[in-house]
Formats: structure tokens, sequence, C-alpha cells
């Protein structure tokens, strides 16, 4: 054993010896025999699983699901990147990371859960891209090639993000790469892949050794870089990646996740450096909310990213999705885009004393600064829905809202006007959850057949997409039910949709 390894181990053996007691014979029998009964549940229905992958799959569901791959693939590396991804606990970021310690001894174990990490996001972007591609023979090999080129993926990926940390010209490796995959996701769900996409689910068992052999190869280069690098990671990213890492743990020992909310946002604008501009002369309550829309116009990137996210119920429902599914994705999508529009009122319900000496009315505030999550969520949802009318499904079997909608009468309405009159009842929902208080745990414990189910955090789970929900029962049931006459569904909505926001403001505005 060499002196530094030894000299890092032997630091740890002192710091374990003076904290927890050491894992005993019962602790590792605990855990083995858990990870047994857990292979042992999962492996039935993941042979039925496998087996079901065999045979061809339609091109253009095929499309589809390689569109949802890459872009799974690209929010995993955006999520290495932003993670650090190499970091260390609090504790030793504090005092061992600035100690003379071999840094790449340091930071192995780090390494290591990396590496965890890298093979299990592998396996399962495997198994997707056996069951996009389809297994006409040979299913098992084709099963070792899949996983082989997953893995590879995977672990090339979060040896990108490392180097990234070393060296701000591998960032635009990694940027070029998500980039890529962006473009992939955009070709591919316009169909332009069906040919390349047959001819590889087809490909001989040779060339997909030969695909998988290369992708191995140039992962194990990436990864050896990655592993020869990190001794000269600077100790300022180090330091910047274990602080944002304690937040998450703390966030999530607590079951807290707003304070995540916070915590990327007080990052995001510490750093920068803004000009200041004479405030608008608009009446009071108007000019309270214009803190909200110029919040969000400093933020042009992020709009982009947002409207490009429209586009994902299309591609579920090309992919196969059921009407449930797609009705639950455009829901949720617009619930999530009108969160955007709510940091005033997260800001007034996390300090109502400062909010009291603005001098507005609280229900007048409200009213104003529900426009613009009002706004987001209906354009946002009235997109996806356009953009489902146009995904126009190949077999009966991925039939969707697209299909009832292309045939329905132009006097029935539109389904993009479905998604307008959803807004202000989604805008009630998220200033619904802008307003919520922390998790509270003191709550009953309710016992289920499936274990226990702690009441704080559903809860505080359902509070917003409860309301969402009672707001937007008409275009629920009419994503579910997919009706060729939606005039009915359309008056119901904007009525339900006034009700909600309006019974939303009057209500909250008198607890004071």
């Amino acid at each position: 054993m060499s002196g530094p390894e030894a000299s890092v181990r032997t630091v740890r053996a002192y710091l374990r010896s003076r904290g927890r007691a050491p894992a005993t014979m019962i602790d590792r029998y605990a855990a083995v025999f858990g990870l047994a009964m857990i292979a042992a549940v999962l492996g039935h229905p993941l042979s039925g699983l496998l087996t079901g992958l065999a045979g061809p799959i339609d091109p253009v569901r095929a499309g589809a699901g390689a569109a949802l791959l890459a872009l799974a693939v690209a929010g995993f590396l955006a999520a290495a990147r932003a993670a650090g991804p190499v970091l260390l606990p609090a504790a030793d970021a504090s005092w061992l990371l600035l100690s003379p310690l071999n840094r790449r001894h340091l930071l192995g174990r780090t390494a290591r859960a990396l590496g965890v990490i890298a093979l299990v996001a592998g396996v399962l972007l495997g198994v997707g891209l056996l069951a996009v591609l389809g297994a006409p023979d040979q299913l098992g090999w084709r099963l070792v090639g899949a996983l082989v080129l997953g893995v590879s993926a995977t672990a090339g990926g979060l040896a990108l993000a490392v180097l990234g940390q070393v060296s701000p010209s591998w960032q635009i490796w990694l940027t070029g790469a998500m980039a890529a995959l962006l473009v992939l996701a955009v070709v591919a769900m316009s169909g332009q892949l069906r040919t390349v996409m047959t001819i590889a689910a087809s490909a001989p068992l040779t060339a997909l050794a030969a695909a998988a052999s290369g992708a191995a190869m140039l992962s194990a280069l990436l990864v050896r870089r990655a592993w020869t690098s990190l001794d000269r990671i600077p100790t300022r990213t180090l330091a910047n990646a274990s602080t944002r890492a304690g937040h998450v743990a703390r966030a999530t020992v607590s079951l807290d996740p707003g304070a995540l909310t916070w915590i990327a946002e007080d990052n995001r604008w510490r750093a920068r450096r803004l000009a200041s501009r004479r405030w608008p002369s608009l009446p009071a309550p108007f000019a309270l909310a214009w803190h909200d829309w110029r919040k969000l116009a400093r933020t042009p990137g992020r709009l982009a990213a947002v409207a490009a996210t429209a586009a994902l119920p299309a591609v579920l429902a090309q992919a196969g999705g059921p009407p449930g599914a797609l009705g639950a994705a455009v829901l949720a999508g617009a619930l999530a885009v009108a969160s955007l529009g709510t940091s005033g009122a997260r800001r007034d319900a996390d300090n109502p004393a400062l909010a009291r000496l603005i001098g507005v009315g609280r229900r007048p505030a409200l009213a104003a600064r529900a426009a613009l999550p009002a706004l987001l969520a209906g354009v946002w949802a009235a997109t996806a829905l356009t953009a489902l009318t146009l995904a126009v499904p190949a077999t009966p079997q991925t039939a969707t809202v697209a299909t009832v909608t292309a045939t329905a009468t132009a006097g029935a309405g539109a389904w993009w006007v479905l998604g307008l009159l959803a807004g202000p009842a989604l805008a009630a929902a998220a200033l619904r959850m802008a307003g919520r208080a922390p998790v509270d745990h003191s709550m009953p414990v309710l016992d289920t057949p499936g274990g226990a189910i702690p009441t704080g955090p559903l809860f505080w789970a359902a509070t917003g997409p409860d309301l969402a929900l009672l707001g937007c029962l008409p275009t629920a049931i009419a994503l579910l039910t997919q009706p060729a006459v939606l005039t009915p569904f359309l008056i119901a909505q904007a009525v339900m949709g006034a009700v909600v926001l309006m019974g939303y403001v009057w209500r909250t505005g008198r607890m004071r």
C-alpha cells in the first residue's frame, strides 16, 4: 500500500473510531439479505419485461423513444454538471481538503460512488435503448450490447463532467455533448432518423459488437483521464460543490424541498450585478407584481427551455403513451411552468411582516401576482395541446388526443383554447404552492400494508396540486374521454377556472 493512500485511510479510520460504531456482522447480514430480497422481488417482473422486448419495434414509436432517451441523457449530464459532480462531505471539505493529504486518494471514495451511479444509470439507459430498437434475434447478446453502450455513455458523460471541473475547456465539450443530444432528440422526433433506426435495429451482431467495443474504449479513455485529473480540481470548485451538496442533504433529511429552490435562487442572483432602473408608473398592486415579470425577463434562456418542454407531451404521444399519462403530463408541466412566476408570492409568505409594510392589501396583491402564472400556464398548456394535435399517430394503438382533435369540427372549439382557459386555475394552484408552510413532521403516520406513510410530507406535496386538479377537472375529463365536441368542456373550464382563482384570492386574502 502506498504512503499517501495509507495516510488517507489512517485519517478516515481515526475519524470513524471517534464517530459512530463500526458495522457489525448483523449489519452486513441485514444489508445482504435486503439486497437478496430486492433481487428476488424484482427478478420475475424484470425477466418478463426483457422477454417482451423481443421482436421488431414500430419506427414511429422508436423515433419518439429515441428522443426521450436523448433528453434523459442530456438531463443526466446537466444534473451531473450542476452537482459537481466531484464533491466531499461538509466536514471533509472543511478539514481534509486543505490538508497535505493526497488529493486523488482523498477523492477516491467520491469517484467510486460516481462509478456506481454511472453503472446504475447505464443499465437503465441500456434497457431503454433495447426497448426503443427491439431485438429481432439473439435477445441475450443484444441486451449485453445495449447495456455496454448505455454504461459507456453514462460513464463517459460523468467523466466529461469531472474533467469540466478541472478545466473550462472541457466544459465546452460537455456543453457540446448536451447540445448534440438535444439536436438528436429534435431530429428523432421529426422522423428523419427512421431509416437509420431501422438499420440499427436489424444490424448484425458483429456491427453491434464493434459499436459496443468502440464506445467502451472511448469511455475507458475518458474515465482514465478523469481519474488522473482528480488532483488538479481547484479547491474553490470542490468547496462550492460540497456546499451545494450539504444544502441538498440538509433539505432532504428535513424533508423540506422548498429550501432547495431558495438556495438555488439565492446562489443564482448573488454573483450577478444588475442595472438599476426606475420603477414603472403602475397602480399599486400591478407595480408590486412587476417584480415577477422583470425577474423572469432577466432569464431568457430559462424561458426558451420552458418553451421547448411544451413538445414533451407530443413525444409521449408518439411513444404510445395512454391518454391519462398525456393529460397528467400537460397539467403537471403547466403547473410547474406557472410556479416560475410566483417568486414574489413566496417572498410574501416567507416574510409576511415585510409584505404588510408595503402597504398593499393581500387580496389585490394576490390578484395582481396571479396574472403572470396564469399567462405562463395557459400559453404552455395551449402550446402543448397544439403539439399534441400535430403529433399524428401512425397506428391505432398509439391513437391519442391528436386523433380526436383532428376530427373535431371547427365549431366545437380547439384543444389549445382549453389550455388557455386552464391558466387561471393553475395560477391559483401555483400561488397555493408558493404559500405553503414547511413540512409538518408532527403529523401522524399511517400504517398501510405497504409500510408506514408519514402524512406530513404527503399533505405538503398535495398542497397545490389538489387545487389544480379541482380547477382543471373539465380539462382532465376531456383529456381522458377525448370527446368529439369540446364546447361544453370549454364553458365548464372557463367557469371553473375563474371560480377557483377568485375563491382562492378571496379566502387567502382574508387569512392575514
